[in-house]
C-alpha cells in the first residue's frame, strides 16, 4: 500500500487499526494537516452562514465538557473578522445570580449547573438593549465575593458590524433566550460527534472527551487522573440534564473531533494513567485504558506533535494555543 492508500483508509474507517497503520507508514503529518483543514472548512462555512443572516446579532455556542467550546469561539471569532464582522465576547458565567439567590441541590449545596442559577431576565434585557444599539454595562461575576459586580470599563455598545459571541452549557435551552429577540440569534452545538473508533468502548466520543479533560486537568489545573475519574460521572449527569435534551435546537453542529487526537493524547495520558495507585478504585479503569486501548494504537512522534497548528482545538488541552478574541 502507498502512503496515499494508508491515509485514505484511515480517513474512511477511522479505526484504531487504520490510524495506527497510517502512523507507522509515516503519515502522521498528513493526517494532522488534513484534519486541521477539515476544521478550517467547517469554521469558514459557519462564519459564511452567520454573515448571510443579516439580522444575526448573537451567536451562542453550547457543548459538553472538553468539547472544545472555547477554541470554537476563538476560531469562529477569527473567521468572522475575516468577513469584516467584529465579535464582542460575553461570558455566560458572568450572569450567575448572587450566591444567596443561587438554587440548591438535593444535598443542600449551591447548584451552579442548573439554568436557574443564571439571571436569565437580566441577560435577555441586556441582549435586547445591545441589539437595539443601546449602551449596556455588562456584569462580571466575582467568584470570591459570590456576587455580580459592574465595572464601568465593561460598558459596551454594538455597532453595525459587531456581533456578540456567548458560550455556555445552557446555550441551547429555550429558557435562556425566552426574553430575547430570537430572530437575531444563531446557535451552535460544538462537540465530538464522529470520534475515531476505540476498541470495544461503546461511546468513543465520551472516551475522547475524558482523555482531553484528563490531559488538561493534569497540564493546567494540577489535578491527577483520580480527580478526573471521580468528577466524570457527575459531569456526564449534568450534560444529560442541561445539554442533551436541547441539542436539536442548534442551528448548526460543529464536530470538534480530530482523527489524530487519540494517538496524540496517548502520548500525554500514558504517564498520567500509570500514576494511578494500585489501591485506588480507578486502578482497574486506568489499566484497562493502558492495556486494552493504548496498546492497540501508535503514538504521534514529538516531531509530529510539534507540527500541530497553534490554533488547533487540541491546543486548548495540551497547550501552545495563541488564539485571542
Amino acid at each position: 500500500m502507498t502512503k496515499r492508500d494508508f491515509i485514505d483508509r484511515a480517513l474512511c474507517e477511522r479505526s484504531f487499526a487504520s490510524i495506527s497503520d497510517a502512523l507507522i507508514a509515516g503519515c502522521g503529518n498528513a493526517l494532522i494537516q488534513i484534519s486541521e483543514v477539515f476544521h478550517s472548512r467547517q469554521f469558514g462555512a459557519i462564519a459564511d452562514e452567520i454573515a448571510d443572516r443579516l439580522d444575526t446579532k448573537l451567536v451562542i455556542i453550547a457543548g459538553p465538557s472538553s468539547s472544545g467550546k472555547t477554541s470554537t469561539s476563538l476560531r469562529l471569532a477569527a473567521q468572522l473578522r475575516v468577513l469584516g464582522i467584529s465579535p464582542i465576547v460575553i461570558g455566560m458565567d458572568d450572569y450567575f445570580k448572587n450566591r444567596e439567590d443561587t438554587p440548591v441541590d438535593e444535598n443542600g449545596k449551591s447548584d451552579f449547573e442548573c439554568i436557574e442559577a443564571l439571571d436569565v431576565e437580566l441577560l435577555g434585557r441586556q441582549m435586547n438593549d445591545l441589539f437595539e444599539g443601546r449602551e449596556v454595562n455588562i456584569p462580571t461575576f466575582d467568584f470570591i465575593l459570590g456576587k455580580r459586580v459592574f465595572n464601568p470599563e465593561k460598558t459596551v455598545r454594538m455597532h453595525a458590524n459587531d456581533i456578540i459571541i456567548l458560550e455556555g452549557i445552557h446555550g441551547l435551552n429555550p429558557e435562556l433566550i425566552r426574553d430575547m429577540d430570537k430572530s437575531r440569534i444563531f446557535t451552535i452545538y460544538a462537540s465530538i460527534i464522529n470520534a475515531a473508533g476505540v476498541g470495544d468502548i461503546e461511546q468513543p466520543e465520551y472516551f475522547t472527551r475524558l482523555l482531553r479533560r484528563m490531559v488538561r486537568d493534569n497540564q493546567f489545573r494540577g489535578l491527577g487522573p483520580t480527580a478526573t475519574f471521580e468528577l466524570w460521572p457527575s459531569v456526564l449527569a449534568g450534560e444529560d440534564r442541561n445539554i442533551t435534551p436541547y441539542i436539536e435546537n442548534a442551528d448548526i453542529k460543529f464536530d470538534s473531533a480530530l482523527i489524530y487526537e487519540l494517538p496524540l493524547f496517548k502520548s500525554y495520558a500514558d504517564t498520567v494513567l500509570r500514576s494511578v495507585r494500585q489501591d485506588s478504585e480507578f486502578y482497574g479503569t486506568a489499566r484497562k485504558i493502558l492495556n486494552d486501548i493504548f496498546l492497540q494504537i501508535a503514538s504521534l512522534t514529538p516531531a509530529e506533535v510539534a507540527t500541530i497548528p497553534s490554533n488547533s482545538i487540541v491546543r486548548e488541552f495540551i497547550g501552545g494555543q495563541i488564539l485571542t478574541y
